[in-house]
């Protein structure tokens, strides 16, 4: 699908590949979510794990509470960079960095009665008050890909209703779940009924509930309106705070990943090889799958010239998808992909010696550009020992 999307300036200033993060689209999803927080109460998270550009997190904090972190290094990230609150939950915790995540946090989420078990007194024993919340499994699955589906049969995330009776929750101040992946309001709707079938008699206990992220608040024709009785219904019948952490909803559509062309290969048809790779800059190509949308760009057949674009590593699955244009490409022809803020940067990676993109911040309504970091050899060497 064509997307009306455009960087406006000249692409030849840029260092390729490269992310752009456009501050307008960033400010005007950011206003959006600070308008849900006035008309609900509930309080908004930045999950790290989504988008960690620390450079931008001064413009972030007036509209968010803090962030939620998945490790150590985001807990602190968030602590040093961002403010606020921070929020920390990982599958299992690493008895040798506890000790920093209770340092970082000031809610810990435990995904199993053996971490609460093991990691709680430590907890309780801590002079820096935190407060502890348990991950439950609602057993609710609408997550539209397996990869990303946290409550199909077998998970490792979350308690049960069934192993939670006869368990008891003292110390534990908050239940988080996390079930659904860029869904929206209606979706969020049928996995909070199973939620409250599961768990509602332990949430008359608890001080706050986290619906976790995944939720596409952002995205043109999400029912806000049905968010915030969703909200506002936890809110007055649990007479608890309401926590949200979305990642993709606080930068989508924000973010750009300008490539330049490298080489165009025929064999049976058209490869044009980019700077630009799935295997290193956007592995969620290859992992999700899917096929991002290009500036200008439609599907094969949809224009007068196809080209199946592909990354320069030695992977012959490095290939992001087939594409038509107006125009021929050729060497040195600038393609940009949208959407490339979240799950992009935060992947990114150095095989086969491939150079990490640049990132620049751009703002498309006072169209100011400028370059926040190159990356070279020494960030390659560096990770290497």
């Amino acid at each position: 699908m064509e997307r009306e999307d455009s960087l406006t300036f000249d692409l030849q200033r840029l260092h390729t590949p490269c992310f752009v993060l456009d501050m307008a689209r960033l400010r005007a999803n950011l206003e959006i979510l600070s308008g849900l927080t006035k008309r609900t109460g509930c309080r908004i998270l930045l999950a790290l794990k989504a988008f960690s550009m620390f450079n931008v997190f001064a413009d972030m904090r007036d509209a968010l509470h803090g962030v939620c972190a998945s490790s150590a290094h985001e807990a602190r990230l968030g602590r040093e960079e961002f403010g606020g609150e921070v929020h920390t939950f990982a599958p299992a915790f690493k008895d040798s960095e506890f000790d920093d995540i209770l340092q970082y946090s000031d809610y810990i989420v435990f995904n199993s009665f053996s971490m609460l078990e093991r990691f709680g007194p430590r907890v309780a024993a801590s002079k820096k008050p935190v407060s502890c919340g348990l991950r439950i499994n609602p057993e609710c699955s609408a997550a539209p890909a397996a990869i990303y589906d946290p409550c199909a049969p077998g998970s490792r995330l979350g308690v049960r209703a069934k192993d939670l009776a006869g368990k008891s929750l003292k110390g534990i101040s908050g239940l988080h779940f996390h079930a659904l992946c860029e869904q929206g309001a209606d979706a969020l709707e049928r996995v909070l009924d199973a939620f409250e079938r599961g768990f509602s008699p332990y949430l008359y206990d608890m001080s706050w509930v986290n619906l976790g992220g995944g939720h596409h608040i952002t995205r043109p024709g999400y029912d806000l309106d049905r968010l915030c009785c969703i909200i506002s219904r936890m809110r007055e019948k649990y007479g608890v705070t309401v926590y949200l952490e979305p990642g993709e909803a606080v930068v989508l559509n924000a973010g750009f990943l300008v490539a330049s062309v490298l080489d165009i290969v025929t064999n049976e048809r058209p490869t044009a090889i980019i700077d630009a790779s799935a295997a290193t800059h956007m592995p969620d190509v290859l992992e999700m799958p899917y096929r991002p949308d290009i500036i200008g760009a439609g599907s094969a057949g949809d224009k007068a010239h196809a080209y199946t674009i592909a990354g320069p590593t030695c992977l012959s699955g490095d290939i992001i998808g087939d594409y038509s244009f107006d125009i021929p490409l050729q060497t040195g022809s600038r393609i940009v992909f949208t959407d490339m803020a979240h799950y992009t940067m935060v992947k990114t990676n150095t095989f086969n010696g491939i150079n990490l993109p640049s990132i620049y911040r751009w703002d498309s309504v006072e169209n100011g550009l400028a370059l926040v970091r190159k990356f070279g050899y020494d960030d390659f060497k560096s990770r290497l020992s």
